[in-house]
């Protein structure tokens, strides 16, 4: 009886250890990243275009922070790519970079897009390398850009 037991306990403790390591490889982080390009586009060209101010219209030029994330934006298309979006607009809308999100009226409708551009904008100017924007992003470091003071 007590050998079934110790035998019950150990089948328990391999189960457990299972299930554990299972559960593990699907809540990785590194794993979590929203899409992006790793570099810059071969050719500009063959991409969307990113959407002008001028096109922006309605709900989607209410506010002066949308049309003027657009025009930034459109100053650092390649930079875009690179990034990731957190609003995971790449589930949702099949986005493939934060430059996806002013490809399209999106990135006027969404705050999070709106602040990341912003705050990409700002580190490029800064001299931050798509890499080192993306490890803000990582870190939220947009959040704090308030848009109302765009």
């Amino acid at each position: 009886m007590k050998r079934f037991i110790e035998n019950r306990w150990l089948i328990g403790l391999a189960a457990f250890a299972l299930t554990a390591a299972s559960y593990a490889q699907w809540s990785n982080p590194a794993d979590d990243v929203p899409a992006y390009h790793p570099a810059a586009p071969l050719k500009v060209s063959a991409l969307p275009p990113i959407l002008t101010p001028a096109q922006l219209t309605g709900a989607n030029a209410r506010y002066p922070w949308q049309l003027h994330v657009y025009q930034l934006a459109g100053k650092i298309g390649n930079v875009l790519y690179q990034l990731p979006c957190n609003c995971r607009c790449d589930r949702a809308l099949g986005h493939t970079s934060l430059r996806s999100c002013f490809e399209t009226l999106h990135g006027a409708e969404c705050s999070t897009c709106a602040q990341e551009g912003f705050l990409a904008y700002r580190q490029t100017k800064l001299g931050k390398t798509p890499a080192e924007i993306r490890a803000l992003i990582a870190r939220h470091a947009y959040e704090s850009i308030d848009l109302e003071q765009q």
